[in-house]
């Protein structure tokens, strides 16, 4: 056998060998040189790198291809997988049966690809395992695949022969949406490797419309449509600036997180739990169970955890628990766990794609220009072959018109002929007909010469000439085509589109991880703290301080707050009571609740969190009061509550252990609780403020307290037609917080008076007047009592109090109050 031809210095060196073989003696070098080369090109080109058109590589082409050819098409039965494989490589792909059932197995994988060509039926693996064999699983091609190949039979693409030249295989696929941008690609190949991130179907096919209809646009105006990757496991994607700058040179490096949920343990008292319902794109659960184990018990690097559980099914998706020690910050947990596990990876973007045979690194905009480039030519092949098919078949109606015309001498003149070839000879000769539409006459049954098939005819020859009309102008005109390319891509996303599954945090990568990193320790100590609802429905709590913070604190000057509904005291372990409109309770953990952040001596309560958030709220349900739990409301008679048909009632705090929710009062058929405030001894004066402007204030010592389930009795007299604006509890033997004023409003006047200027009257009396009426003033929108009164919108913006007015059955200042709501301010002690 001759060896290989050298083409190298030495080829002057040939010589011959005893059977006569010409003998070439070619240098060590140049032979790894040529034989490398050839090596890396074919890897390069036929296995590793994907073509930018239609996003696949080889093997995934040929398993597309062979699919669509045997006929397991979407609606077809299911397939033994082993069986396509066979086919793939007996006829496509001369290699092994494992690497094209690896490749196979991903066309299959939802949590790989953000639109599966693969209808695949069994095990078709996850992030943490493989598949099971091709033997047990199934396959059959998806809807989405279709859209791939779809248009092959159209002389649409060219072909090539297969590795023996038995048969032809297409060196694309038409493609009828950008496949690579949307499933991504990755891929090693000799000195070069391609990792292409997925993104949204809807997002990219309507950038690709925008560049149909604007060929100059800017990669910022195509970012306005694909602001970002889609991943198919959801998650987190931070820094936009880094995925900008993939999207403009083809490489860049972005920053992925799995989606958390920290909430109370289920079925434990003060212990938090992170649950993760989304993991990185590629990172499964048991991936990062092992890390966390690792750093638990090896490195030690990662303390806090209790346990941790992996409890995801198909029914609830992905459910990995973490369970936090007592006492622990979940917040700062979590930091760690970003930092030392796989819940927070990178994704090396590296857009590196076959373009006319050569390997080149693309962005956004040229992967976008390559794709719509190829949808041209394929629409305007796919155009030229059916405008040819239709010319063809009109080629024929003509000819049988012609011949239905006069069907009586047609028939005559094929009698009278000696063979066919006379017959045909004499219809072309007398009727003016091609030898094709001869030839289609003589092989025409008799029973498509009615009369019934003449007008079938003319009907179907006046479509195919409106068709071909149609498809000349698609091919004369650049304009047209553009319009049916964008057109067949919107009708992709119309019936395939699906909402986007990432969510997406713009800016620069190290400060949005900057930004994102909590602050405070790990190991949170049970010192006292506050626990503070707003008037607008938000609840949070002060930072947790020793007591010589506290006082060093008092001393240095007020902590003023927002308009405040209620304040309990506890610690930052503790818990405390949400008591909603509804009659219900809350208990919940203090620990998770924000911290306000401070600002030259001020905290807002905009950083508060919605009590929505925090317990199952029914529609028109609201939190309207706190209560203490445990030590910090020891001495206390218990919950004063009012409704809004004036029933008072005192609960005594004697909750129930082993349920974290409860009714603290039996409502009747359409009434609803409008105040609950914490009682600290008992001495507190109880206030109802009505519709109709009636204060009725009397001593909390009047109402007997009663248990959880008790009705409450009546608290103020309301005539008909009235209902309670305003219930609560005050002090007025604590100088520390000022004397206790009273603010009500019609919405169009606004007025504050000294509590004190109220007499007391008895429970179930009617009250005195609190405020008088104006010309066309009907009822009180709101009221309050307490100390050191503010106003707040709706979204917690302040609103400026008229000055008091000693007179407590005054009309009040001109103030547009609206949809304001009043609290008061605090100072922390």
């Amino acid at each position: 056998m001759a060896r290989r031809k050298n083409t190298g210095p030495r080829a002057d060196l040939a010589a011959f060998d005893q059977a006569g073989a010409r003998v070439f003696d070619n240098p060590l070098v140049t032979e790894v040189s040529d034989s490398y080369l050839e090596y890396a090109f074919s890897v390069i080109h036929s296995r590793a790198l994907p073509d930018a058109r239609d996003g696949l590589k080889p093997v995934h082409r040929r398993i597309l291809y062979s699919m669509h050819e045997a006929g397991h098409r979407p609606d077809r039965a299911h397939v033994k997988s082993a069986r396509v494989v066979g086919d793939v490589m007996g006829r496509y792909h001369p290699h092994g049966d494992t690497a094209i059932y690896d490749a196979m197995v991903r066309l299959a994988q939802d949590f790989s690809l953000n639109v599966p060509l693969i209808d695949g039926h069994g095990n078709f693996g996850s992030p943490d395992d493989g598949p099971a064999a091709a033997r047990y699983t199934e396959a059959r091609m998806s809807h989405e695949a279709m859209l791939l190949v779809g248009e092959l039979g159209e002389d649409t693409v060219d072909v090539e022969p297969n590795y023996d030249g038995s048969l032809t295989q297409p060196t694309v696929l038409p493609a009828a949406f950008p496949n690579l941008l949307v499933n991504g690609a990755s891929g090693i190949a000799v000195g070069m490797a391609t990792n292409m991130i997925p993104h949204n179907l809807a997002e990219v096919v309507s950038a690709a419309r925008w560049l149909i209809n604007h060929p100059d646009a800017d990669l910022d105006k195509l970012m306005e449509f694909v602001p970002g990757p889609d991943l198919p496991t959801g998650g987190v994607l931070l820094g936009l600036d880094e995925v900008r700058r993939a999207y403009e040179t083809g490489r860049g490096v972005v920053r992925m997180r799995g989606r958390v949920e920290i909430g109370p343990l289920e079925g434990s008292r003060g212990r938090q739990a992170i649950t993760v319902v989304e993991l990185p794109y590629g990172v499964g659960a048991e991936k990062v169970i092992a890390a966390i184990t690792n750093e638990v018990n090896k490195t030690k690097r990662l303390t806090g955890i209790a346990d941790v559980k992996d409890l995801t099914d198909r029914e609830n998706g992905t459910r990995l628990v973490v369970e936090c020690k007592v006492g622990v910050n979940p917040q700062a947990l979590l930091a760690d766990l970003y930092r030392l596990t796989p819940l927070e990876q990178s994704f090396g973007v590296n857009n590196l794609v076959l373009v006319d045979g050569q390997p080149q690194t693309l962005g956004l905009k040229a992967l976008l220009e390559v794709f719509l480039r190829h949808r041209y030519d394929v629409v305007t092949r796919r155009s030229a072959y059916r405008r040819r098919k239709r010319e063809e078949r009109l080629h024929l109606v003509d000819g049988l018109l012609i011949a239905l015309l006069d069907i009586d001498k047609v028939v005559r003149l094929i009698r009278g002929s000696d063979d066919a070839q006379a017959a045909k000879d004499g219809l072309m000769r007398q009727f003016k007909l091609s030898d094709i539409q001869a030839s289609y006459i003589l092989d025409t049954p008799l029973r498509r010469l009615t009369k019934f098939d003449r007008i079938e005819l003319e009907a179907e020859q006046e479509q195919l000439r409106k068709e071909i009309a149609q498809l000349s102008t698609i091919l004369d005109d650049e304009k047209v085509l553009r319009k049916v390319v964008s057109d067949e891509l919107a009708a992709v996303v119309k019936k395939f589109g699906t909402e986007r599954r990432t969510t997406l945090v713009d800016g620069d990568l190290k400060e949005v991880l900057a930004a994102s990193a909590p602050a405070g320790p790990l190991e949170v100590a049970d010192d006292p703290c506050q626990v503070i609802l707003s008037a607008t429905g938000l609840v949070a709590r002060t930072a947790a301080e020793s007591e010589e913070a506290s006082e060093g604190r008092r001393r240095s000057g007020r902590v003023k707050h927002d308009a405040v509904r209620a304040l309990v005291h506890s610690t930052a372990r503790g818990r405390v009571l949400l008591v909603t409109s509804a009659g219900r309770a809350f208990k919940i953990d203090v620990l998770p609740l924000p911290v306000l952040p401070e600002q030259a001596g001020t905290v807002s309560l905009r950083g508060g969190m919605s009590a929505a958030e925090l317990v199952p709220l029914e529609p028109g349900e609201s939190v309207v009061g706190l209560a203490p739990l445990g030590a910090t409301g020891e001495g206390s008679p218990g919950l004063a509550l009012g409704t809004r048909q004036g029933v008072v009632k005192v609960c005594a705090p004697d909750w129930p252990v082993r349920s974290d929710e409860f009714e603290v009062i039996g409502l009747r058929d359409g009434d609803e609780v409008v105040g609950a405030t914490w009682l600290t001894d008992g001495a507190e004066a109880l206030a109802f403020v009505s519709s109709e402007a009636s204060l009725l204030r009397f001593p909390a010592s009047a109402v007997r307290p009663q248990g959880t389930k008790g009705g409450g009795m009546a608290g103020i007299n309301l005539p008909a037609g009235a209902r309670v604006v305003f219930f609560g509890a005050v002090r007025e033997d604590d100088p520390a917080h000022g004397e206790p004023m009273v603010v009500t409003s019609t919405g169009a006047t606004v007025k504050v008076t000294p509590f004190g200027a109220y007499p007391a009257k008895g429970r179930a009396t009617g009250g005195v007047r609190a405020q008088r009426f104006l010309k066309g003033e009907t009822d009180l929108v709101v009221a309050w009592v307490g100390p050191r009164p503010v106003g707040a919108t709706a979204t917690g913006d302040p609103v400026e109090l008229p000055p008091a007015d000693p007179r407590r059955d005054g009309s009040g200042f001109a103030v547009m109050l609206g949809p304001t709501v009043v609290g008061h301010q605090i100072e922390r002690d």
